[in-house]
């Protein structure tokens, strides 16, 4: 399972909102909300977060291994 928990961390220590990354990005509504129930984005917007937050993909998503 991909959890975006890590991201979520990211903004919070930038001050930013899911909103602020989403005007940001020009990126829809849906992949936010994707995003908040632990769903797959693609990785061209996995991309697009790290080059905007200058940060790298563990601090974006995590793997969570299935029981």
């Amino acid at each position: 399972m991909i959890s975006y928990k890590p991201l979520f961390v990211t903004l919070a220590k930038k001050d930013m909102t899911k909103s602020d990354l989403r005007t940001a990005l020009n990126m829809g509504s849906g992949t936010i909300a994707k995003m908040a129930k632990n769903q797959y984005i693609s990785l061209e917007n996995i991309d697009k977060i790290c080059l905007y937050l200058d940060c790298k993909v563990e601090d974006v998503i995590e793997v969570i291994p299935n029981d």
